[in-house]
């Protein structure tokens, strides 16, 4: 069986990534190349396409065995994002591909963003050279090839990153960058002995037969026979066959491309998911996660806002709480850990050195397995706004798979605010006591302050003793007697009282 090596092409709409697929790929699958309706009538791509390719390896690799190269035809059109971070997922490789006249457009830019925060082996593909006239060709693309390695420099993939120049139209330099594909070729870490799980992207039923779900394997194994399920539905399934590339196959790996023919499902219930090992994925309804913020997002990060999710090949709406460790930070996400609510960051104001944690609350659960990348974005920006929408992106540290987590495990984060009540002296009965009035509002439960410690403006420290009167007067005394000029001076001395109170747990009240 070939060795497959999936390699994505991401760019800008209409940079030719279509057609630089067709141009490199000798085989198509049931999904390639724009087939879909509504993306031949409006000349874009809309989903994801996959063909292939056979060749020999490279020298320095084992002889007898040929590689699969699997193409992954990424829609570049703005509000098709969702659906480029699904395909960057399942890649080992990712072209990225310029238009030569138009260069680094905003597609092209988050097309790079995701590479780089997704860690992916990267080559430039300058498209559509024809354009230039052969006497001028070479000038234009070398001040081009400037400009990418200036771009590239900044990022973590440096000014090490191959470039080819094609004209994908007319099959000019496509048998040089085969064979650099073929160089660039490495063996990816696959992961075989965890439960299998396969994001999907095309379901169709064939009659008689059963119902064919096309996609590829992000781990584990799968074998003919062998029962899976899809979590979405709740529902399991036979394996009846499979196949690559229309190869029949009895079994397939991590990496690999296939097309699984189940025992029949009713197709529409499945367009887009997962296939996965019995009871292995759980619907999760909230997680936290350390925030890694994208330097290029311009706006504010606020709590209690909400911004669209992508986990495989699923993106949704999530609430959003941030916080953070003032005392003691570290990159772990830890339960029992008192952390600190904050109201808003701005991404290119957060220091290296900085560390942020989001709880991400989701408006409908998603299916995703541990330690999942997540990447955070606001879609509903202009589509034409030359901004980058992508904000921030994180592992999942902690997540719960309880419908009812807003009362069984959110108390349990123990995330607080500051807060700060104010007030000033009525009279001093002596040294070591003053009645305090305006710390609390008449309506507020004063017993439930009692104990607590205060803080003078002159810098005196006591403890609210009893409640007084009727109304919101409280008593304080100090430890130490308050100093004569304190006294002298009473009626400008402010009385500061600090509390937190925990975000997620309003019946634990305010505690110091």
């Amino acid at each position: 069986m070939p060795i497959n090596f999936n390699i994505g092409l991401l760019g800008h709409v209409d940079s030719g990534k279509t057609t630089l697929a067709k141009a490199l790929s000798s085989i198509s699958s049931t999904a390639a190349f724009d087939k879909n309706p509504q993306s031949v009538e409006r000349g874009i791509t809309l989903d994801l396409g996959f063909s292939g390719l056979l060749v020999d390896p490279p020298a320095n690799f084992s002889q007898g065995e040929q590689l699969q190269f699997t193409f992954v035809d990424c829609p570049g059109h703005a509000s098709l994002i969702r659906t480029i971070i699904g395909g960057a997922q399942i890649i080992d490789l990712m072209l990225l591909v310029v238009d030569a006249q138009k260069g680094i457009q905003t597609q092209t830019a988050e097309c790079l963003i995701i590479g780089e925060l997704l860690q992916k082996k990267l080559i430039v593909v300058i498209n559509k050279i024809d354009v230039y006239p052969e006497d001028q060709r070479e000038s234009k693309l070398e001040k081009l090839r400037s400009r990418l390695a200036k771009t590239l420099e900044a990022t973590s993939f440096s000014g090490e990153v191959p470039m080819y120049s094609v004209s994908a139209l007319e099959g000019t330099n496509i048998t040089e960058l085969r064979n650099g594909l073929r160089e660039a070729f490495f063996q990816p870490v696959r992961n075989v002995s965890d439960p299998l799980l396969m994001y999907v992207d095309h379901c169709f039923g064939i009659k008689g037969q059963g119902t064919v779900c096309t996609g590829t394997l992000l781990q584990g194994r799968v074998q003919v026979n062998d029962v899976i399920e899809l979590p979405a539905l709740g529902e399991q399934r036979k394996v009846k066959s499979m196949q690559m590339f229309r190869q029949n196959v009895t079994s397939a790996s991590m990496g690999d491309r296939i097309g699984l023919c189940v025992t029949q499902f009713n197709a529409k219930l499945l367009e887009r998911g997962i296939i996965t090992q019995p009871g292995y994925i759980k619907p999760i309804y909230a997680v936290c996660l350390q925030l890694k913020p994208i330097r290029y997002y311009k706006h504010a990060i606020k709590s209690k806002s909400k911004l669209h999710i992508s986990v495989g090949h699923d993106t949704i709406m999530a609430n959003v709480t941030l916080f953070r460790d003032m005392d003691n930070p570290s990159t772990e996400f830890q339960l029992d850990k008192e952390y600190e609510y904050v109201e808003e960051i701005q991404t290119a104001e957060v220091l290296p050195t900085e560390i942020v944690f989001a709880l991400l609350q989701f408006e409908t659960p998603v299916l995703t397995p541990p330690n999942s990348t997540l990447i955070a974005s606001k879609l509903d920006m202009d589509v034409h706004s030359s901004s980058c929408r992508l904000a921030f992106w994180g592992r999942i540290s902690w997540q719960t798979q309880s419908s009812k987590y807003i009362q069984d495990e959110l108390p349990k984060l123990r995330v607080f605010k500051r807060k700060q009540k104010v007030g000033n002296i009525q009279r001093v009965v002596n040294a070591n006591e003053v009645i305090v009035q305006n710390l609390f509002k008449k309506e507020a439960k004063r017993d439930l302050y009692v104990g607590k410690l205060v803080e003078l403006s002159s810098g005196e420290k006591g403890r609210i003793d009893r409640t007084f009167g009727q109304t919101s007067k409280v008593a304080i005394t100090f430890p130490e007697a308050l100093s004569p000029e304190t006294i002298t001076n009473i009626k400008n001395i402010q009385v500061l009282l600090n509390c937190k109170k925990y975000v997620f747990n309003k019946q634990a009240g305010l505690f110091q």
